[in-house]
């Protein structure tokens, strides 16, 4: 596999905090460049130039974390493109700062908050959607909410990502652990009917977001439909 194609791959890792979904799926990636010797020039777009400055800068970061762990990689530069805070994430980003390094006095400890926040309404908006196929496949809904998490079906793209939000939250990830959690670990069983209720909830919140996002970026950008709803 070529340096850019490792890139682009790395960048398929990361997720835009609030929606769930790599940045790559979401089109938010405009150009990826990679040098013959590995200078790597991204630039990324968001929805509206007025999308949160917390969660561009998450995102932005997490793309040049992503980016410089590939093998073969000399250089990052990580560009945001038309925001308004732009310039101070691109800066930040770009001398290794963090978040309270763009806007100084402004925030403390925010951002790592937000990212656990978020990481806790995806994991249980995943599980949600595992848990529903299982039931609309024929399983029992009380006897699902007891499996383990050998018990899931491999492959599946939303148990590979509950596996990775739950290694970030520090949730149990052993094979004979309980595979429906709450946020802090617990076991749903035992309250099941509140459990669903709440993952429907926050799953259709963040289609209906994700939804927004990409019809703003597709009218910002003239983009064809099929390019943001691939």
């Amino acid at each position: 596999m070529s340096t850019a194609a490792r890139v682009l791959e790395a960048l398929g890792e990361v997720y835009d905090p609030e929606l769930d979904e790599p940045i790559t799926d979401l089109r938010f990636v405009t150009s990826c460049d990679v040098s013959p010797d590995g200078d790597v020039d991204v630039r990324l777009r968001l929805p509206t130039p007025q999308c949160a400055p917390n969660f561009a800068f998450l995102m932005v970061s997490d793309a040049r974390t992503a980016i410089v762990r590939v093998p073969g990689v000399r250089t990052v530069q990580v560009v945001l493109e038309d925001h308004y805070t732009g310039r101070e994430i691109n800066d930040a980003v770009s001398s290794d700062g963090g978040f309270e390094e763009a806007f100084p006095g402004e925030t403390t400890g925010q951002v790592d908050a937000l990212r656990s926040l978020f990481h806790r309404k995806a994991l249980v908006a995943r599980q949600w959607r595992i848990y529903e196929r299982l039931v609309a496949a024929g399983e029992r809904p009380g006897e699902v909410a007891s499996w383990l998490l050998a018990e899931l079906p491999a492959g599946d793209r939303d148990v590979q990502r509950c596996d990775e939000l739950r290694r970030a939250l520090g949730i149990d990830v052993r094979p004979e652990s309980p595979a429906f959690v709450r946020p802090d670990g617990s076991p749903v069983a035992g309250d099941l009917d509140r459990w669903r209720r709440a993952g429907r909830l926050i799953n259709t919140s963040l289609e209906t977001n994700g939804g927004m996002c990409r019809s703003l970026l597709q009218n910002r950008h003239g983009l064809a439909p099929e390019e943001v709803h691939a």
